[in-house]
């Protein structure tokens, strides 16, 4: 019988890197996004995971750069609430499909399983680290603009990096 285990919010983060201008990385996360493991035993193997991600969470510490983020040139918010992510798989990659402003695809991500601990009441926890890259075109985020100096604002790879800890449930 499998087990789940839980995201602990408070303990975890997603965040994102775009090359901007072609000289430096921009930093951006969600702020709000949930997620869930059915695991049939600690190690984890072929667990099955489940991810929402609420579009209108993004923040880059800029108001008209997330505005604008949230806006049909990207991610569309009000169209596309949420972007998912469902595996059966979890081992040293991930492996599932990630649906973001409406297109499906598979994406493959690295994973580094911390451990399992437990907190201070009592709480069974486990924790993971998950990197990779995609490329934001294949989604449809479309938008760009030309620099004058050739190149473009915007990459086309975004990097993504999450910490997760999920606590298990009884």
């Amino acid at each position: 019988m499998a087990t789940t285990w839980k995201l602990d919010p408070a303990h975890s983060e997603l965040t994102f890197k775009v090359k901007h201008m072609m000289i430096s990385n921009l930093k951006g996360n969600f702020q709000t996004f949930d997620a869930e493991i059915q695991a049939e035993d600690e190690s984890f193997k072929n667990a099955k995971t489940t991810a929402t991600i609420q579009t209108d969470s993004i923040f880059t510490n800029n108001t008209d750069r997330d505005k604008h983020l949230k806006s049909a040139d990207f991610f569309n918010t009000e169209a596309n609430p949420t972007i998912t992510f469902e595996s059966d798989a979890l081992n040293d990659e991930i492996t599932g499909n990630l649906t973001m402003n409406g297109v499906t695809k598979p994406v493959k991500l690295v994973v580094d399983f911390g451990g399992i601990n437990i907190d201070p009441w009592g709480n069974t926890k486990a924790g993971f680290s998950v990197e990779g890259k995609i490329n934001r075109k294949d989604f449809g985020l479309n938008w760009n603009s030309a620099l004058e100096t050739g190149g473009v604002l915007v990459s086309d790879e975004v990097k993504i990096s999450g910490e997760f800890q999920f606590v298990k449930q009884a």
